[in-house]
C-alpha cells in the first residue's frame, strides 16, 4: 500500500493530471516492492505450478487506485476508486450520505490524498494441479448467486447455505452470503413481557447506543470526542424517556431526557421526517454550554405516529465564553461560559443548515473559537444518530413496530422493578455536606416501605450563589438516577424506569434550580459529584471518592483543549477503592500522550500514582493521581475542582481521603500556587502539576495489622 499527500482542489487547473501522475508513481513503486518480496522467497516454497519465484507474471498483481476526498473546510476524507471528475463526485457524495446522513451544500471538493494498494493474486490450489468431485457433495464455483438449500465446496472449506439465504462472491473472491427472505416476525399482538426476550431487547437497545458511539468516535473531528470520547448517546421512547444507553457519561445519559422533551414539546406539530435539532441550554435539559445535544426524532413514514428518538451529546472543546476551552473558573452568568443554543433547527430535508449555525456559534460578546471544529463535530454527531436510526428501523422491521415499542416500555418497567427492590433494602437516611467554597448540600432520603418508594429531598440546600457552581435540575437528577442504578446488582440499562418510584424535591431558588442567567459550568463537573457524594453518605453505600472531576482547561486562540483527571474512589465494605481511576459522573478517558503531544504545543512529563493519597480503614480508599503537563507557546489554563479544603469522607470509622493540589512551575523557578477554582497564564517551559484527591476509606483498621 502507497499513499500520497496532494491537497489540492478537485477542480483547480492541473489537479487532474497531478492526481493521475501520483497514482502512476506509487504503482510503480508498488509494484517494485511486490516483485523485491517475490524474489526473497525461497524456490523451494514457490508455489507448484507456478515456476520460480523470479518468473511470476506482472498479470498476477492487481491495483486499486483510490483517490481520499473531502469538503472544504472539513477533516473527514473518504477514499473512492480512481475515475472521472463526475464519477468521483458522485462516489464521494454517496460515500458521505451514508456516513452523514446528509450532504453539505454547495462547498468545493478538496482532493486531500491518494493512494495506491498492489495485490499478488494467490491462485487457487489444487491437489496435484487437478479437481476432484466429491460424490458426497456438491461442489460449484461461485460466480453467479446461488441459492439455498446448496452446499458449496472448496478445497478448504465447505459451505451449506440454508433455505432463504444465497451466496455469491465479490470482487475479491470472497463468499457473501445473504439473507433472502426476511425472518419471521414475532406474531403480530406478542407484546407481553417474556423473560428471555427481554434480556434480548434489554441488550439490543443497547448494543444500538453503542453503535452509535462507534460513528461519533470515528467521525469526530476534536481530540475531546474521538480521542477522550467525552460524549454520550441514547435511545427514547416517542415521549423522550430514556431506554437504553451505552456505558458513556453519567451525567450526560440522566439529563437527556429532559433536553428530548423540550424539542418534542416546542416543535409539535411543526417537525419534518428527517428533522435534526440542536441545544446545549442549561436551562431545558442541558448540563453546561460545551456539552452540544443533538437530537433526531423518527416519525412513521406518513409522519402520523412518533416511533422514537435518538441524541447523542458531545463535549466541544470550545463555544466560546470568557476563556480558552469555556470553562472559565470566574464566570458569573451564562453569557460568560460562551453561545447558548436553544432547540435550533440542524437538519431539514438532508441539509445541514451550516451557514445559520455557523451565525450563531460567531455571535455574542464571547463568540465560539474554532467554529470548523464546532461543525465537524456536529456532523459526528448527526451521523451518529443516522447510524442509531439505521438499526433501530432495521429491528423493526424485523420484529414489528408494536413489539418493539412493548419492549422498551419492559425494558423500563424491569429497570423500576429493580429499583424497587434496592428500596425494600434501604433505610434512608440525611446528610450536611458542605462543600470547599462554603456551600452545603441538605439531603434527606425517606422510604415508604408500602408503596415501595423512595422521597429525595433537598430542602435546606444553599441558595443560587454568584459564582457557577449552579446545578441545573437536569444535573441533579443525573446525580439521583446514577446512585440509585449503582445500586442495582442487575445488569440492567440505565433508564427512565430507574426513576419512576423516586420523588426528587428540589427548592426553587437553589443552588440545584438556578434561574437564568445563573452561571453553571462548575455546577455540571463538580456539584454533580458533591451531590453524588452526600446522597452515598445519606445512605451509608461507601465512603467518598475523589469528589471532583479535576477539571482542566488550556488554551489560545489556536489551540483549546479540556481533559478530566483521574483520583481515587472510595472504599466500601468489603472492598477497596481503585486508584487513578475517572469516577461517578464523569467516565471520559485521557488523549494518549503521543496524540495529545500531536495535536498541541505541549509535552506530558509525567502521570502517576500519588501513593498514599487514599485514606486508611480496613478497606483502603484508592490513591489519586499526580500529572505534569509542560507547555511549549503561552496559554491560558483554567482549573475547576473541588476537595481542595475539605477531604473526601471515610465512612465507618475509615480515614478520609487527601485534599488535592494544583501549582505551576515556572521556567525561572517560581511557584505559583492554584487554588480550588483557579486560571493562570503560562510561558513556555512552565509546568502545570494537578495533584488529585484520594478516596476515602472504610470501616476501621484492623488492630492486628
Amino acid at each position: 500500500l502507497r499513499e500520497r499527500s496532494v491537497e489540492r482542489p478537485l477542480d483547480a487547473s492541473g489537479t487532474a493530471e497531478a492526481v493521475t501522475s501520483a497514482l502512476d508513481d506509487l504503482e510503480a513503486d508498488a509494484r517494485t516492492a511486490l516483485a523485491g518480496d517475490r524474489r526473497n522467497v525461497p524456490r523451494s516454497v514457490s508455489r507448484r505450478g507456478q515456476g520460480s519465484s523470479e518468473d511470476c507474471d506482472a498479470d498476477r498483481v492487481e491495483v486499486e487506485r483510490r483517490i481520499h476526498l473531502r469538503y472544504e473546510g472539513t477533516d473527514t476524507a473518504l477514499d473512492v476508486p480512481e475515475g472521472e471528475r463526475d464519477t468521483l463526485a458522485a462516489s464521494f457524495e454517496d460515500a458521505y450520505r451514508k456516513r452523514f446522513s446528509f450532504l453539505p451544500s454547495d462547498r468545493p471538493f478538496v482532493v486531500e490524498a491518494v493512494s495506491v494498494e498492489a495485490i499478488d493474486v494467490t491462485p487457487t490450489a489444487l491437489s496435484h494441479d487437478k479437481h476432484q468431485d466429491s460424490a458426497s457433495s456438491v461442489t460449484q464455483k461461485v460466480a453467479e448467486v446461488v441459492t439455498g438449500p446448496a452446499v458449496v465446496a472448496e478445497a478448504t472449506a465447505t459451505t451449506v447455505i440454508d433455505a432463504g439465504w444465497s451466496a455469491s462472491a465479490d470482487g475479491d473472491g470472497v463468499m457473501i452470503v445473504r439473507r433472502r427472505t426476511p425472518r419471521r416476525r414475532v406474531a403480530e399482538g406478542d407484546t407481553d413481557v417474556e423473560p428471555v426476550r427481554l434480556e434480548v431487547f434489554a441488550n439490543r437497545f443497547m448494543a444500538i447506543a453503542e453503535q452509535m458511539g462507534t460513528r461519533l468516535a470515528g467521525s469526530a473531528q476534536s481530540v475531546n470526542i474521538k480521542e477522550r470520547l467525552d460524549f454520550s448517546c441514547a435511545l427514547f421512547d416517542a415521549n423522550g424517556g430514556l431506554v437504553a444507553n451505552a456505558p458513556h457519561i453519567p451525567v450526560h445519559l440522566g439529563s437527556m431526557g429532559e433536553s428530548v422533551r423540550h424539542v418534542l414539546r416546542a416543535n409539535a406539530g411543526s417537525m419534518r421526517p428527517g428533522d435534526v435539532y440542536v441545544l446545549n441550554d442549561p436551562y431545558h435539559g442541558g448540563t453546561h454550554l460545551p456539552d452540544i445535544t443533538v437530537i433526531t426524532p423518527v416519525d412513521s413514514p406518513d409522519g402520523d405516529e412518533r416511533w422514537f428518538v435518538v441524541a447523542s451529546r458531545g463535549h466541544h472543546a470550545d463555544v466560546g465564553g470568557i476563556s480558552p476551552g469555556s470553562m472559565p473558573p470566574d464566570s458569573r452568568t451564562i453569557d460568560d461560559e460562551g453561545v447558548r443554543l436553544d432547540n435550533v433547527l440542524l437538519v431539514r430535508d438532508g441539509g445541514l443548515r451550516e451557514s445559520a449555525l455557523r451565525d450563531m456559534l460567531a455571535a455574542g460578546s464571547h463568540p465560539a473559537r474554532n467554529i470548523d471544529q464546532n461543525l465537524g463535530d456536529l456532523r459526528a454527531q448527526v451521523a451518529a444518530n443516522a447510524a442509531g436510526v439505521e438499526v433501530l428501523t432495521t429491528t423493526i422491521d424485523e420484529f414489528g413496530l408494536d413489539v418493539v415499542q412493548a419492549y422498551m416500555r419492559h425494558v423500563q418497567a424491569n429497570a423500576t422493578e429493580a429499583v424497587r427492590r434496592v428500596i425494600d433494602c434501604i433505610d434512608g437516611g440525611t446528610c450536611r455536606y458542605e462543600m470547599d467554597n462554603g456551600a452545603v448540600i441538605q439531603v434527606a432520603v425517606t422510604v415508604d416501605r408500602g408503596d415501595r418508594t423512595a422521597r429525595v429531598d433537598f430542602t435546606g440546600t444553599s441558595p443560587q450563589r454568584d459564582d457557577n457552581f449552579n446545578a441545573p435540575t437536569s444535573v441533579t437528577r443525573a446525580a439521583v438516577l446514577y446512585v440509585f442504578r449503582t445500586l442495582v446488582d442487575d445488569d440492567i440499562p440505565l433508564n427512565e424506569g430507574c426513576l419512576a418510584p423516586i420523588e426528587i424535591v428540589i427548592p426553587p431558588g437553589s443552588m440545584l434550580d438556578p434561574a437564568p442567567p445563573a452561571a453553571v459550568v462548575a455546577g455540571n463537573v463538580e456539584t454533580s459529584q458533591c451531590v453524588v457524594g452526600a446522597l452515598y453518605r445519606a445512605l451509608g453505600a461507601v465512603a467518598e471518592s475523589q469528589g471532583t472531576m479535576n477539571n482542566v482547561t488550556f488554551g489560545n486562540e489556536r489551540h483549546q483543549y479540556y481533559e478530566t483527571v483521574a483520583g481515587g474512589s472510595g472504599a466500601g465494605d468489603g472492598f477497596d477503592g481503585e486508584s487513578c481511576v475517572q469516577t461517578h459522573m464523569t467516565n471520559s478517558r485521557l488523549t494518549d500522550p503521543e496524540i495529545l503531544e500531536s495535536r498541541f504545543p505541549v509535552s506530558v512529563e509525567s502521570f502517576s500514582v500519588r501513593a498514599g493519597s487514599g485514606g486508611d480503614g480496613r478497606w483502603r480508599g484508592g490513591d489519586g493521581a499526580v500529572r505534569r503537563i509542560r507547555f511549549d507557546e503561552p496559554m491560558r489554563v483554567s482549573l475547576l475542582s473541588t476537595h481542595r479544603r475539605i477531604a473526601p469522607y471515610g465512612l465507618d470509622g475509615g480515614s478520609d481521603g487527601t485534599v488535592g493540589a494544583a501549582r505551576i512551575e515556572r521556567a525561572d523557578g517560581d511557584v505559583t500556587e492554584l487554588a480550588a477554582t483557579d486560571a493562570a497564564d503560562v510561558e513556555s517551559g512552565d509546568v502545570l502539576v494537578v495533584e488529585t484527591p484520594g478516596g476515602g476509606g472504610y470501616g476501621a483498621p484492623d488492630p492486628a495489622g
